[in-house]
């Protein structure tokens, strides 16, 4: 390592988030330029350790430990290709990973973990800046068309591997534009969309072709699809979203995170001038405690909400790791993420029993208790009812998996015991020629799974159509992650 002791010289540092008072009157990214010699010693913290777990505990791999050593050593350029030989887009899990890896870090045994995430998204904006980054044309082509359906970051992954192998690769995306939940369902805050951009000009500049607007289904049939691709991928993702359903569901003003967070996506886009769910001056109540949450939170504090209350039916998280929650495994604590620091309230242990009505048909209030577990199940803690007064609810509690239609029927396609898409070892569903990646098939995760599992997949769909392949192949369909 280029500083054999640096971890006991200097201690973990982040970039400074912008003062809330300001970016609560933009959408643009929460944090300050972080300094390079600043960054540089966070990169030289890396120790000579035996076994680096963060390599573990990243589902791609990621060489940490090589490319925190080259920025150490001023060596960028080939920070970056170490970088990319694991990751298509770093520019994305630098910023919306909540980073196993780091969690994984040796050096968070007993102390603050290397600072991996924001060297990594440091060397990838420098690559950027640099012009490092260019399009990977293929020498040699195959002959081969594969469609792939889905244009999160599991069917960008699968499409850019599996161009670069020679294959002629159509991506097909049911919104008008390109990038799936990166588009539409992550905030400006947490993610500018010129990264997307940037990236999806390099994919077409390297063969791959995009198609929106196009609905497998509806104008596309599924069909022509097969008979027209020698393979497909399926990566749509887990959109199927976890209703409550209680009394009082059906007054207006609750909604899905996911109705709700787009619209705010689309009017920084420019395609509309104002959200139609606008939390400007009322009172929001978010129930579900995860990222998505944290979302809808940070949306309704940029429309200017007069409260925000997120509430949690699980515990408050212990401030450190609890003994049974031991290194490497993610570390469950509790955590202030940016839109928590801008503001609101966050309730754990309560359970929404039902929504009160206003008289005309709105919601107003929301009844509560409190619960607690009891042999794995949660209980009502007797005399804890309370009202919590709401002109807006989003409902933000996650997905079961993905939206079942008409046209998966069709394909017939097996599912496994939690509604996913069933796939075998090479990712190929039960029909021949008919692959799956991502949180089609896995469920719910993370973006950095999504990524790991499209290159695995793109691994698999290449030795399906020429018998071999020389793609890499990071992860397994049954690998199960340390989160």
């Amino acid at each position: 390592m280029g500083e054999a002791t640096g971890f006991m010289k200097w201690e973990r540092e982040l970039p400074s988030r912008r003062p809330v008072p300001v970016r609560l009157r933009d959408w643009k990214e929460v944090y300050e330029d972080f300094p390079e010699d600043k960054l540089k010693l966070q990169a030289g913290r890396c120790m000579d350790c035996g076994i680096p777990f963060c390599n573990n505990g990243c589902p791609l791999g990621n060489l940490i430990p090589d490319w925190n050593d080259l920025v150490y050593r001023d060596h960028w350029r080939d920070a970056i290709d170490r970088l990319h030989a694991t990751n298509n887009f770093p520019e994305f899990t630098g910023r919306l990973c909540p980073a196993p890896c780091e969690a994984a870090c040796v050096l968070g045994i007993n102390e603050d973990p290397v600072s991996i995430k924001q060297v990594e998204v440091e060397i990838i904006d420098r690559a950027w800046d640099e012009g490092w980054v260019t399009p990977e044309i293929p020498t040699v082509k195959t002959g081969k068309r594969v469609a792939v359906v889905g244009s999160g970051p599991a069917g960008l992954a699968v499409a850019q591997q599996l161009t670069r192998g020679g294959h002629d690769v159509v991506v097909l995306e049911r919104d008008d534009r390109i990038g799936g939940l990166l588009r539409y369902g992550i905030p400006e805050f947490k993610m500018e969309k010129r990264h997307i951009d940037r990236r999806l000009e390099q994919m077409q500049a390297e063969g791959t072709e995009f198609r929106t607007n196009a609905v497998v289904g509806d104008n596309i049939d599924i069909e022509v699809l097969l008979a027209a691709n020698d393979a497909i991928v399926l990566a749509c993702g887990a959109t199927a979203w976890r209703d409550l359903p209680i009394p009082g569901r059906e007054l207006e003003g609750i909604h899905q995170a996911m109705e709700y967070l787009p619209y705010a996506n689309r009017v920084q886009q420019g395609d509309i001038e104002a959200s139609p769910i606008d939390a400007n001056g009322k009172h929001v109540v978010i129930i579900g405690g995860g990222d998505t949450g944290a979302d809808c939170l940070g949306t309704a504090h940029r429309q200017g909400a007069a409260s925000v209350t997120q509430l949690e039916i699980m515990p408050r998280p212990p401030d450190s790791r609890a003994p049974t929650n031991p290194w490497p495994q993610w570390n469950m604590v509790y955590r202030v993420s940016s839109a928590h620091e801008e503001g609101g309230e966050r309730l754990y242990s309560v359970n929404t029993e039902r929504f009160l009505d206003d008289g005309n048909g709105n919601v107003a209030a929301l009844r509560l208790h409190e619960v607690e577990m009891v042999d794995g199940k949660f209980q009502r803690v007797e005399g804890t009812d309370v009202e919590l007064p709401a002109d807006l609810v989003f409902l933000a509690m996650g997905f079961v998996g993905p939206d079942k239609g008409s046209w998966l029927d069709q394909l017939g396609v097996e599912l496994d015991q939690r509604g996913n898409v069933a796939r075998d070892q090479q990712y190929m569903s039960s029909v021949p020629g008919v692959f799956v990646a991502g949180d089609m098939g896995r469920g719910q995760s993370l973006i950095v799974w999504a990524i790991a599992e499209g290159r695995a997949c793109a691994a698999g769909v290449d030795e399906y159509l020429m018998g071999e392949t020389r793609l890499p192949v990071p992860v397994k369909p049954t690998d199960r992650p340390l989160m």
